[in-house]
């Protein structure tokens, strides 16, 4: 088995993507209520930032922010995977090998993280989280999901309200203020 490395820095922003173990799945979206529990749990005994978060019917995208003095963002994901997975009745296909070492269905085991290195790169992953349901075909405009941060951003100053929605010159966007 590969000796996979996870890059862990105090205090570090990452960037996650996590998938379902069946692609074709809508499960994240039709489940939205336990997903958003398990988070809401999770960082209620780990605390971390959410910069960014897209959920989309078989996968998501984040940017968390971790407490200067903690890396450990594998126990975090880790506690909402097994949180949501267990709100959820076993419906799902398994193998026998799944069965027996008391598996479920549900998620991917791996996933992607990168630590984000710097403002440009953070610019770049966050409009990736919010543009992702546009490339997915989900939405016309990233702030047309329902399961996404993009408004918030808004909100918060990180986005002009016509990103990628009929502004004729956009500016750089998504960067920390």
């Amino acid at each position: 088995m590969p000796d996979y490395r996870r890059n862990r820095m105090p205090g570090a922003t990452y960037f996650f993507t996590v998938n379902l173990f069946d692609r074709r799945s809508d499960l994240l979206v039709k489940h939205i209520d336990p997903l958003r529990d398990a988070i809401r749990v999770v960082r209620c005994r780990s605390p971390f930032i959410i910069d960014a978060w897209v959920v989309l019917p078989d996968h998501m995208h984040c940017l968390w922010t971790l407490p200067e003095d903690d890396v450990d963002f594998p126990r975090r994901w880790r506690a909402i995977k097994k949180a949501f997975s267990k709100s959820l009745p076993v419906t799902e296909q398994r193998s026998p090998v799944m069965i027996r070492r008391g598996e479920r269905g549900i998620w991917q085991r791996r996933y992607w993280e990168h630590t984000v290195r710097d403002d440009r790169d953070y610019a770049a992953h966050m409009d990736y989280i919010h543009f992702n349901p546009v490339k997915h075909g989900l939405t016309d405009g990233p702030g047309d999901g329902p399961f996404s941060s993009f408004l918030r951003c808004v909100t918060a100053g990180l986005y002009p309200s016509g990103w990628l929605g009929g502004a004729s010159d956009l500016p750089e966007t998504g960067e920390r203020k």
